[in-house]
């Protein structure tokens, strides 16, 4: 079986913006659900790490307020495909690298990460929503989203925010 640090065909790793929308009713839902199918069958050759998976668990449950539950199952049926795509590995080095780049450009540790994953497996893209990781000149950010529906979902989410502040 091909894993990721078998193979350098990758084109890309997954920011965990891009798994969010997938675990509740959103705009953006069906294209975050196609996207990871396509690449957790490697139609599509990206890397999404494990600890995005764990963090998407943190972001929409705390922030989003979407049911526990209901988060569990949809990262649990996820992560239960075993697939290649499915990157475990983030050793002392890489966490180093990752250091390295937060701090050269000023930008979250988690951000870091993606830069230094994406250059360990000589890939030149990071998936995501989070325009600020254009900064760095390593990789290219792309959103794998179509540009009306991402306005939406960020409509959609700082009002999900607003609503949850209120209350």
């Amino acid at each position: 079986m091909n894993t990721p640090e078998a193979s350098s065909a990758y084109d890309g790793v997954l920011d965990v913006s891009v798994v969010i929308p997938a675990c509740f009713e959103n705009p953006l839902k069906e294209y975050s659900v196609a996207f990871l199918a396509d690449v957790l069958s490697q139609r599509r050759r990206a890397a999404l790490p494990v600890t995005a998976v764990i963090d998407t668990y943190h972001i929409t449950t705390r922030y989003l307020k979407v049911s526990r539950l209901d988060v569990k199952k949809i990262l649990e049926g996820l992560l239960r495909t075993r697939s290649p795509a499915l990157y475990p590995n983030v050793p002392p080095a890489l966490a180093v690298d990752a250091l390295d780049y937060a701090a050269a450009y000023d930008i979250e540790s988690w951000d870091g990460c993606l830069i230094a994953l994406a250059r360990s497996l000589q890939a030149r893209i990071v998936y995501s929503l989070d325009e600020g990781l254009a900064k760095a000149r390593e990789v290219t950010v792309v959103s794998p989203f179509p540009k009306d529906k991402l306005q939406e979902y960020h409509s959609y989410v700082k009002a999900k925010i607003a609503e949850h502040i209120k209350s």
